[in-house]
């Protein structure tokens, strides 16, 4: 395993980079990360259509999130590799098409985060804000959802550790991040297959892992100051 290790660690951190498109872990962590920063001001407006008291906006916001929750991401990637460059007649790249999936796919879930987040709150914020003169939304804006948001960082934390496993299907469409990478050595190496496929398993506990340990330790941190931490399971 060492021997593997130390002829192929480039290749498994960066893929054919810089003499070919980036890839592997890099790409992964890449992946993760873009998709969990755009889903979250996404999420965010989702969430906030979820508490909303007007009927003509919770409910259709409310059946669009069930059904995506209620797909396979699997499925989500199909529909944006094949579906929207023939509704838009233009055809994305590996990487955007996994982007645009890990988005649709993530918002769906930060919002039951947000949700969560808001309604975990000590009841009287949003009551309290308004006797003080907020609208609505400056109430929500200024008051209920900053407070809300930081009890949603362990929660945050971990889907952004479910996001790091959520790329591995990105090897459906070809997208050279680590699990595919891990792929491409095995049919070099061809012989050891079982260390290839343990270095991949360890790369993945070792980052999964230690984020679910960092959000225990945010959630302990918020406890102690007194802030609710959002559940970090949300029903579906």
């Amino acid at each position: 395993m060492l021997e593997i290790i130390n002829d192929y660690w480039v290749y498994f951190l960066i893929g054919q980079y810089p003499n070919g498109p980036l890839g592997g872990l890099v790409l992964t962590l890449l992946l993760a990360s873009c998709g969990l920063v755009l889903a979250l001001p996404l999420g965010i407006v989702l969430g906030l259509a979820r508490v909303s008291p007007w009927r003509c906006v919770r409910w259709p916001v409310t059946a669009l999130v069930f059904v995506v929750r209620g797909l396979p991401l699997l499925m989500v990637i199909f529909w944006a590799y094949f579906f929207l460059p023939s509704v838009t007649g233009v055809k994305t790249d590996q990487f955007t098409t996994m982007l645009i999936a890990l988005v649709i796919f993530d918002a769906a879930y930060l919002a039951e985060i947000v949700r969560a987040g808001i309604q975990g709150l000590p009841r009287g914020q949003m009551e309290t804000a308004r006797a003080l003169g907020l609208s609505y939304f400056g109430a929500m804006r200024l008051v209920v959802l900053p407070q809300a948001l930081r009890s949603m960082l362990p929660s945050l934390v971990n889907q952004f550790v479910s996001t790091i496993k959520e790329t591995s299907l990105g090897y459906i469409i070809g997208l050279a991040e680590v699990s595919f990478i891990a792929t491409q050595i095995n049919t070099q190496v061809f012989t050891k297959p079982a260390q290839i496929y343990l270095i991949l398993g360890l790369t993945y506990f070792i980052l999964c892992f230690g984020l679910s340990r960092f959000a225990y330790w945010l959630e302990r941190r918020l406890a102690r100051r007194g802030l609710p931490a959002a559940p970090l399971k949300v029903p579906a």
